[in-house]
């Protein structure tokens, strides 16, 4: 409700309540770390070889140690540090954001989203669980919910274009990968990895876990599909309707058509085949020859050169849309990197195998009932810290599988709390830099899809307790 002053001009309330910068809320995430490190006890356990050359933990090996506080000169370089440790993600934000920039400059990109724009007007919708399904399948078997950075840059242009906004085309990607890579059917790095570390069968336990990916993506598909009718229905229900950057995507690509239907030279459409062939070499790296990030950013290099030269483009305006592009994601990169040093500043102060020490004694002291519930929740507590599905798994599961014959849940049961817990916070907290770096290439602030996304988050959060009480009760095997 607003004001009036004497001379009639109004006073708006202003909002009690902003959410800091996202670096302000790492700085603090980074300085509570280091005062922790003061007054929790220093421990470690022994690291040992495991599967497929792996580096895990002895599980009766732990022991408290000499305390190592992090002082001054530790906590100032913790956020370069993170940085350094962080370079992958960060090196590969910056690649593919100036490989789609170079792409953007050929124009065959908005040939491309003004014919599928045309072609889905009248059906937009069903764009949604088309693409959710497809790329949630690739991640419960291939397992790569960082696959999500290289969706966006190509969706982004079509959503917009479809009516919808930079937010959907987030959740489209990041919804749809973390629903696959949590439920992990036939994933290697979450479930495979986890059974092994587990003496379990490899991929037991496929049914349950086929219809908990069924269930996780419908919600996921339905939330993200009212969301989207909401915003093609009225632009200003939007989350990011505010964003001057969202205002010049919807000029770049919704009245794009207004002009007529664009049509490709005889560059452009052999520009757009080198493109196609480049993603099926990427497809194929990713899938016989385990590239990862670092591959994959060295191929857009060449693809952003070899594309822009085949469409036309002067080494001038290839080596400037590069530029773009590096400036449109450096704050993704750059976040990716900061994230880093919370767990930076937690290894440095020999407090990190304390915390995991901590939480598997608190799940032991837990009734039999709520066993798997309370594993479940320390792995959604510790995916804060250490954000990666197989760098979680080589730490927590040679401490919950033991665990779990000790307070009577399966060793299936304890798989599976590890698999629900560590996929769904992936994309909420701000220390995961693969999805720091996705939200900055689509252009979201992650204080606006934390607006968006819990709901959801929620939503999966009951969804998971449920199949875990089921799994409990009854003494779930696979």
């Amino acid at each position: 409700m607003s004001q009036t002053t004497p001379d009639s001009s109004p006073v708006t309330r202003s909002s009690p309540f902003r959410m800091p910068h996202i670096y302000v809320i790492l700085f603090i995430f980074i300085g509570l770390a280091a005062l922790a490190t003061h007054f929790v006890p220093a421990g470690e356990y022994e690291r040992i070889p495991g599967p497929n050359g792996r580096i895990t933990i002895d599980a009766e090996s732990f022991r408290f140690v000499d305390p190592s506080p992090v002082g001054f000169t530790d906590f100032m370089l913790a956020i370069p540090n993170g940085l350094m440790s962080a370079g992958q993600v960060v090196f590969f934000t910056f690649m593919i954001g100036g490989m789609f920039m170079v792409l953007r400059r050929t124009g065959i990109i908005e040939i491309g989203v003004d014919k599928l724009s045309r072609r889905f007007t009248n059906r937009r919708l069903m764009m949604i669980p088309v693409l959710m399904t497809v790329f949630a399948l690739v991640a419960t078997i291939i397992g790569t919910q960082e696959l999500s950075l290289v969706y966006v840059p190509v969706i982004l242009p079509l959503m917009i274009a479809l009516r919808f906004d930079s937010m959907t085309a987030a959740a489209v990607a990041l919804c749809a990968t973390t629903a696959g890579f949590t439920t992990g059917v036939l994933n290697p790095i979450n479930t495979g990895l986890a059974q092994q570390l587990s003496g379990l069968p490899l991929y037991s336990g496929f049914l349950l876990r086929a219809l908990i990916f069924v269930i996780i993506l419908g919600a996921a598909i339905f939330f993200v599909m009212r969301y989207a009718r909401r915003v093609a229905d009225d632009p200003a229900l939007s989350l990011m309707a505010e964003d001057p950057a969202e205002a010049d995507k919807r000029l770049a690509y919704q009245h794009a058509s207004d002009d007529g239907e664009l049509k490709a030279s005889h560059r452009q459409r052999l520009a757009a085949l080198a493109t196609f062939a480049f993603m099926a070499l990427l497809v194929y790296g990713v899938l016989s020859l385990g590239w990862f990030m670092m591959e994959m950013a060295g191929l857009f290099i060449i693809m952003g050169v070899v594309v822009g030269m085949i469409a036309g483009l002067s080494t001038e305006d290839i080596c400037e849309g590069f530029n773009q592009g590096f400036r449109d994601v450096l704050v993704g990169a750059m976040i990716a990197g900061i994230a880093r040093g919370v767990a930076v500043v937690l290894e440095d102060g020999q407090i990190m195998d304390t915390l995991v020490f901590g939480l598997g004694n608190l799940v032991g002291e837990l009734p039999s009932l709520l066993s798997a519930a309370g594993m479940y929740f320390s792995q959604l507590a510790f995916n804060f810290v250490v954000p990666s599905g197989s760098g979680q798994a080589l730490v927590t599961m040679p401490i919950m599988a033991p665990l779990a014959d000790i307070v009577g849940v399966t060793r299936q049961t304890a798989v599976l709390a590890y698999q629900l817990g560590d996929g769904i916070g992936n994309i909420l907290y701000p220390t995961s830099g693969y999805f720091m770096a996705t939200l900055a290439l689509a252009g979201v602030p992650w204080q606006k899809w934390v607006r968006f996304f819990l709901p959801l988050f929620c939503v999966w959060v009951v969804i998971s307790l449920a199949f875990l009480l089921l799994a409990q009760a009854i003494q779930w095997v696979g």
